[in-house]
């Protein structure tokens, strides 16, 4: 029950760390573009209100300077909203202003300054002229208080903006990661006992990743039924010694004047050796499926397979050629080889008749390769049988069933380590032998070098 809520807990932090980033996202552009806008809301309001008072000296300039005994009559007329100042050159004229808080003015010049007079925010710029120094100041009172507003207004939109696109996000998101969860509950419901079962495959990116849970999942249906056959298999191929033994030692028991001590022995060396080599072709198996490999060396192996035949003719007492044998070298474990080969003979020597023919040779093309071959004048092995006879305990139901010479794990173990050693083995028709049929085994590896 721990795993199913660690996965809820790993969806909703997805789901949880996608809301969050967008909301972060859209947060960042929002402030930022909320700050340039009050910014450049307040400066063009500025901007405005310094044309209007720049108009207003070049206005208020050129009457003055027609006629600078209006001064006092201009100024005079001008509103409170604004505050003007004249300050005349002539003896004596003195300064006009039409109002008093315009004495309170500065004299800044054209580039505009932002003063503050009797707590009111203004505007002011001066010109002087041969006759007098004109200043004038607006209020940007309305400019404050506009930008104030925007302030405010984006202080309040944003949070909004920024709630409103998160939950967007979070039910986005929810609703995306909904298919994934319904794909994760099926998967988590398929227990070891029901790989046949598969997850609904959809054509969008999820049903790209359903349909490789499915080959996986027939991977591991494969790969569960072929270990309980491999099971099965083993421990019938061990009981069946057990029993041996077991039925010859109650006999000696229950008749120990009609059995003989060499007799038991016999049995029991001969049923022994059998689930030895069972449990040696187990264990080298285990280990090659484990992708253990024992370091490699250069391998002479017209050595290995010319001294196979000389061990298989003495004991089997078959006809062995060897003419096709030529020289060969291959890189990969002296001991993987040796047994490969030793298989291959031996199963040679146990379905074939009175002959068996070894080849080897070397083809010299783009990527040379070593060819070994193993043919008897046996009953062959059938068509349909052909790529199933190197499966782990196979039974054929012809001729070449396995008799009690065999463990059912030799081609196996060939095929294993001719595949290790990045070569194949195939088994067809032997051409020598067109009536019966026999069996021709080839392995193909690199070659040495190559």
């Amino acid at each position: 029950m721990g795993r199913p809520r660690f996965r809820r807990r790993a969806s909703r932090s997805i789901r949880a760390r996608v809301t969050a980033g967008a909301t972060a996202f859209v947060t960042l552009v929002l402030v930022v573009s909320a700050v340039v806008a009050v910014l450049v809301l307040g400066r063009v309001l500025t901007a405005s209100v310094g044309e209007s008072v720049d108009q207003d000296l070049e206005s208020l300039t050129s009457q003055i300077d027609e006629n600078p005994s209006r001064a006092v009559g201009v100024v005079a007329a001008i509103d409170d909203d604004q505050l003007v100042r004249w300050e005349s050159h002539a003896t004596g004229a003195g300064t006009v202003v039409n109002d008093d808080e315009a004495h309170l003015l500065p004299t800044p010049g054209d580039a505009g300054q932002r003063v503050t007079v009797d707590g009111e925010p203004y505007l002011v710029m001066s010109e002087t002229t041969d006759t007098g120094t004109l200043t004038v100041a607006r209020t940007t009172e309305h400019v404050d208080e506009t930008v104030g507003a925007a302030t405010v207004l984006l202080a309040v939109a944003v949070p909004l903006v920024v709630v409103l696109v998160g939950a967007v996000v979070w039910i986005v998101t929810g609703r995306a990661l909904r298919p994934v969860e319904r794909l994760r509950r099926q998967v988590d419901s398929i227990t070891a006992e029901e790989l046949s079962r598969r997850v609904d495959a959809g054509d969008d990116e999820l049903g790209a990743l359903a349909a490789t849970m499915n080959r996986m999942l027939g991977r591991l249906e494969h790969s569960q039924a072929v270990q309980r056959r491999f099971v099965s298999d083993a421990s019938h191929e061990l009981r069946s010694p057990l029993a041996t033994m077991r039925q010859h030692a109650e006999l000696g028991a229950s008749y120990p004047d009609a059995t003989s001590l060499g007799e038991l022995s016999e049995v029991v060396i001969d049923e022994g050796e059998r689930m030895q080599n069972l449990v040696d072709g187990l264990l080298l198996l285990a280990r090659l499926d484990e992708n253990h490999r024992p370091p490699t060396e250069p391998v002479d192996l017209d050595d290995v397979l010319l001294a196979e035949a000389d061990r298989v003719a003495r004991v089997s007492g078959h006809t062995v050629d060897i003419s096709g044998v030529g020289a060969a070298q291959v890189t990969g474990s002296p001991r993987l080889l040796g047994r490969a080969v030793r298989n291959l003979v031996d199963n040679a020597a146990r379905h074939a008749e009175s002959r068996i023919v070894l080849t080897l040779r070397t083809d010299d093309s783009a990527d040379p390769v070593v060819v070994l071959s193993v043919a008897d004048d046996g009953t062959g092995v059938p068509a349909p049988d052909r790529d199933r006879v190197f499966d782990r305990f196979t039974r054929l139901d012809e001729g070449r069933a396995r008799d009690a010479g065999g463990s059912g794990l030799g081609l196996a173990i060939v095929k294993e380590v001719v595949e290790a050693h990045h070569g194949h083995v195939t088994v067809e028709a032997s051409p020598d032998e067109p009536t019966r049929g026999g069996a021709l085994f080839t392995v193909v590896l690199p070659a040495d070098g190559s």
